[in-house]
């Protein structure tokens, strides 16, 4: 198993077994040799984290939030990025090779592009349980 991913942040809030977790986001997260393909750029992110017993947070408490591996970061990296771009530009190429000029080919590119991510939408359930986070108070 490869090294954990970790940021600091703090609770915002609880909602039943789901603890939201603030999260500062690093600009240039040195350690980090994913770092340019994360989208980690901006200032605050929002983590939801389910949590067996959620009493033991509260709101304000600093807490660390973890993935277990570089393998599930990287794997959330390829399905977020990597397969939208193939989708789009295979669409793209193949519309724009049957004859279609750009307009329709750019259009039918970018609905398959859209078509997948609604398509993630609705198998996210999936996901939550592939990629986990963990939390622990520092």
């Amino acid at each position: 198993m490869g090294q954990r991913i970790e940021h600091r942040g703090v609770v915002e809030s609880i909602v039943k077994n789901q603890v939201f977790v603030l999260v500062e986001r690093k600009t240039a997260c040195s350690e980090c040799h994913a770092k340019g393909l994360c989208g980690e750029q901006g200032s605050e992110r929002r983590i939801r984290v389910v949590v067996s017993d959620a009493t033991v947070f509260a709101v304000g408490d600093k807490v660390v939030v973890s993935l277990e591996s570089t393998k599930m970061g990287f794997s959330a990296i390829i399905w977020a990025y990597l397969f939208p771009l193939c989708i789009l530009l295979a669409v793209l190429f193949t519309t724009h090779a049957l004859g279609f000029n750009d307009g329709v080919a750019a259009l039918s590119a970018i609905a398959a592009t859209v078509l997948y991510y609604v398509l993630l939408w609705f198998i996210r359930r999936y996901f939550d349980r592939k990629i986990k986070f963990t939390i622990i108070k520092e």
